[in-house]
């Protein structure tokens, strides 16, 4: 897994040379198991960090990606976050580990964080990272918070044991900037690291993400990016 971002002093990677940085997403619900054959399969001609999928389907992409060195990533808590109970959300991060994913990514409780209940936030995503034993990616949806709420929210996730902070779940939320990314990057502690979510969609946005810093990108556009054939129209969460 990629633990460095180019910056603005290194060459222009081409389209192509960024399918290592991106975690090539495919949620659908009405995804077929043809469908998410697939989506493994172009993981692995593309070169992609790895796949993200419903946690239903990870035994079976599990399976499919078996000795590619290709990571198998699933979210919980999610799309709509902060709707599982703690025990709730630690129970099915332990079972998504057994069932094969290498990495989590979880939302938060955005209403506890505002309701001032610090030591429930912090817990909450403490208990997916004991139960799982896997790197804990936290959801934060910056654009729903205060600036007091968003610098509380990074330190109790990294408190808590985040291997990641990520500025939003999906493109419903926030269009993946280089801002949001920044402000997670100065405030990551070492060893923390920023993975961009929310409508990536082309070559050029992604490449801007990077250089903010981000060292993963989700998308389920991934295609579209490392061939620079994404544009206004292209379908991106």
């Amino acid at each position: 897994m990629f633990d460095t971002a180019p910056t603005a002093t290194e060459p222009t990677l081409s389209p192509a040379e960024l399918a290592p940085y991106i975690q090539h997403t495919r949620i659908e619900p009405d995804a077929s198991r043809d469908d998410m054959v697939a989506h493994a399969q172009e993981t692995i001609t593309h070169g992609f960090n790895a796949a993200m999928v419903p946690a239903s389907w990870v035994p079976l992409v599990a399976a499919e990606l078996r000795g590619t060195g290709i990571g198998v990533a699933s979210a919980l808590d999610f799309p709509t976050v902060g709707v599982m109970t703690s025990a709730g959300k630690a129970a099915e991060a332990a079972e998504i580990a057994r069932l094969g994913a290498t990495q989590i990514d979880i939302g938060v409780q955005i209403g506890w964080l505002k309701s001032g209940m610090y030591d429930e936030f912090r817990e909450d995503i403490a208990g997916v990272v004991r139960a799982c034993g896997l790197p804990v990616k936290v959801m934060l949806e910056l654009p729903l918070l205060t600036e007091a709420e968003k610098e509380a929210a990074v330190e109790l996730a990294m408190e808590a044991g985040a291997a990641y902070l990520k500025n939003a779940s999906s493109g419903q939320i926030e269009t993946a900037n280089p801002t949001s990314v920044r402000y997670l990057v100065d405030r990551a502690r070492d060893g923390v690291l920023v993975k961009a979510s929310g409508s990536i969609k082309s070559y050029g946005q992604a490449l801007e993400l990077l250089r903010a810093g981000a060292v993963l990108l989700g998308t389920s556009a991934g295609i579209s990016i490392i061939t620079d054939t994404g544009d206004a129209s292209t379908t991106s969460y």
